[in-house]
């Protein structure tokens, strides 16, 4: 796998063997097992669902990070809604970590975003997170300076 930051700068490929495409709903408990270890799942939303409904819309979708072997190491869920791309369940293998497949993940998802049409690209991550707050800002996201609101409608 060769891939890049967004203003083209190489990615180690310290994973060359891994391969990054769509899942299917074959993978559905592969993919909720990866998002449960991740710690990305809340008792209130039903991964299972979030993940058949992204694979139901042309407008999104979920790339899976895949060993030779077929494993999956990671997943990045990735939707556009005409105005905004946005990304969800950025996971990675506790095992695969630091080997750059986060980033790559992140590639391929503003790649697909960009194929869609998308300008711009956001993500939502919890204030606890810090690490992860690192994560993003190593690859040029930034603060929005805008607040988030959400009502549950079920």
């Amino acid at each position: 796998m060769t891939a890049a930051t967004p203003d083209g700068t190489p990615l180690a490929p310290s994973a060359p063997e891994t391969t990054i495409s769509a899942v299917t709903g074959d993978d559905e408990r592969a993919v909720v097992a990866l998002w449960e270890a991740a710690g990305l799942t809340r008792p209130w939303n039903d991964p299972s669902a979030d993940l058949r409904a992204a694979l139901s819309t042309p407008t999104s979708t979920v790339l899976g990070a895949r060993t030779p072997e077929g494993g999956l190491v990671g997943t990045v869920m990735v939707g556009y809604d005409g105005h905004r791309g946005w990304v969800y369940y950025l996971a990675v293998d506790e095992s695969s970590r630091g080997a750059g497949l986060g980033r790559a993940l992140m590639v391929a998802a503003e790649a697909w975003l960009v194929a869609e049409g998308a300008p711009k690209v956001q993500l939502m991550v919890r204030e606890t997170n810090t690490a992860v707050l690192g994560f993003y800002a190593a690859l040029g996201y930034s603060d929005q300076a805008c607040v988030v609101l959400g009502r549950r409608t079920d």
